[in-house]
């Protein structure tokens, strides 16, 4: 199917359910309060996990908002098997992808599709990458890619700030970015809301203002009227888990 086409009927699905949302909730209604910092329950993928009242995704390369000067980042970000989002990371062994653990299994074959987005400024490459590490806990993943996309990639920092951002493949769709509130960090998770993520959001780095990786995400709590957080797993707690990630790794401390 054409992108165009793609793009439409997203368009279309994700303004409805945004309507929904307002219909549910109504003017007035206010989410509960995050609940963050308690022990987590094992990963579960969900259908909905909207931040806030409206479901807001730009496209990579229409978006103009606070992280904006970092976006161009988007190019190391990747569509794993169909299903799930990745990040080409810097690492001293050699670049990555970065996901999440219960996206893949170790020694699994991965289908990687880098420049999946409305309007690339770049080809599309489809390659494949062996899983050469996998935890559940922390939720991570890395991938070895057999080609390494002409794309810079993105650094690790253990440095949350107010706002972060997540580029992502949400449903599948192309590339797009949502940027929300650091809410705290903790236990080795980092809790965010206002930032909306969907299924195949999953394994998708979290940005600090920096446009390094602080983070990925794994797991959307957030409510159908937009309460709630979503939260992820901190680099720090990925690199100490790694025999592949080093401390020197960690560019921003």
């Amino acid at each position: 199917m054409p992108h165009e086409s793609v793009l439409t009927s997203w368009g279309a699905r994700l303004a409805g359910t945004a309507l929904l949302v307002l219909v549910a909730c109504g003017e007035d209604a206010v989410p509960p309060a995050p609940q963050v910092c308690e022990e987590p329950e094992l990963p579960e993928v969900s259908g909905q996990a909207q931040c806030g009242p409206t479901l807001e995704f730009t496209p990579v390369n229409r978006y103009t908002g606070l992280f904006a000067d970092v976006v161009d980042r988007e190019d190391a970000v990747v569509f794993i098997d169909g299903r799930c989002t990745g990040t080409l990371i810097e690492a001293s062994a050699g670049p990555v992808v970065l996901t999440a653990g219960h996206c893949v299994g170790l020694g699994d074959r991965s289908v990687l599709v880098f420049n999946f987005e409305e309007d690339p400024d770049g080809d599309e490459l489809v390659t494949e990458g062996t899983v050469i590490e996998r935890s559940e806990s922390p939720d991570y993943a890395l991938i070895a890619p057999d080609t390494l996309p002409a794309v810079t990639p993105t650094l690790l920092s253990t440095v949350p700030t107010e706002r972060l951002a997540i580029i992502q493949h949400p449903r599948g769709h192309p590339k797009v970015i949502a940027e929300g509130r650091f809410l705290d960090s903790c236990n080795q998770r980092l809790y965010y809301t206002d930032l909306d993520t969907l299924v195949s959001s999953s394994g998708a780095g979290v940005l600090n203002r920096q446009g390094y990786v602080v983070g990925i995400h794994t797991d959307g709590d957030c409510s159908t009227d937009g309460g709630g957080a979503n939260r992820g797993w901190t680099t720090r707690s990925i690199v100490d888990a790694s025999e592949y990630l080093v401390d020197e790794d960690i560019v921003e401390r």
